[in-house]
């Protein structure tokens, strides 16, 4: 299934989202205008390593100075390896991060966006503690904000393609469904990427495992007000929890 746009009203423009996108197309067009080497030296420099942080040998091998390793926890988000996977990645981030900005305002939503990326290199970590593979991805702080908008708009309506063959197919299915299913092949992906991990690789889905599960427990925080259950909002499929009073 691929999404392609939610129907899901909201109050105001998404600035942050916005500038989240632009950032992240700035760097990806900079990265293009790098040599092949010097690309793949950008991946290793400004990436997120395990190693650098679990593997004291490798820290003073590189010899790279501490701030440049803090740094990369948040330089990773804005760095992608190709078209798909920055366009895959934006183009989610566009469909439901709007709403998760409206509701929990630009500064806590980017506070947010940031945590969940550091709670999903922070999983992938745990699996892959000495890997030297550089993470790379706005995927695992975007699978956070798919994490707070499961719980903040599960009955929100999602506008799917389903491509049977050469049939592509429309459907309306709920947010609950679609980001179930998400989780759940992210799940599978990931216990099979330990069994068969030639199979699996160049994805960390432990990260992005890391992002959803930070957004499911965490989003109540960042909300500007207390959120409530409330019947059906658009009268087919709406939202569960509503930060705003009054209504």
């Amino acid at each position: 299934m691929i999404p392609l746009q939610d129907i899901n009203p909201r109050r105001n423009p998404p600035v942050v989202t916005w500038l989240l996108i632009l950032a992240n197309i700035l760097v990806f067009l900079y990265e293009l205008s790098l040599p092949e080497k010097a690309r793949e030296a950008f991946f290793h420099t400004w990436g997120f390593v395990p190693a650098r942080f679990f593997d004291d040998y490798f820290s003073v091998l590189v010899g790279e100075p501490s701030w440049q390793k803090y740094a990369t926890l948040f330089t990773h988000m804005f760095i992608h390896g190709g078209w798909l996977h920055l366009i895959g990645n934006l183009w989610t981030l566009w469909i439901f991060g709007d709403n998760v900005e409206d509701r929990m305002g630009p500064l806590r939503y980017l506070i947010f966006y940031f945590t969940c990326g550091l709670a999903a290199v922070f999983m992938h970590s745990l699996v892959y503690a000495g890997s030297v593979v550089p993470v790379v991805g706005a995927s695992g702080a975007i699978s956070g904000v798919l994490g707070a908008y499961f719980l903040m708009f599960p009955l929100a309506r999602i506008l799917v393609l389903v491509p049977i063959i050469f049939v592509p197919l429309f459907f309306e299915v709920p947010a609950f469904l679609y980001l179930g299913l998400w989780f759940l092949m992210q799940f599978y992906n990931g216990l099979f990427s330990l069994v068969l991990p030639d199979s699996f690789s160049g994805v960390a889905w432990f990260a992005h495992l890391g992002g959803f599960a930070f957004g499911l427990v965490a989003f109540k925080i960042f909300c500007r007000r207390r959120c409530r259950y409330h019947p059906d909002e658009y009268f087919l499929f709406g939202s569960f929890f509503d930060i705003d009073k009054g209504r």
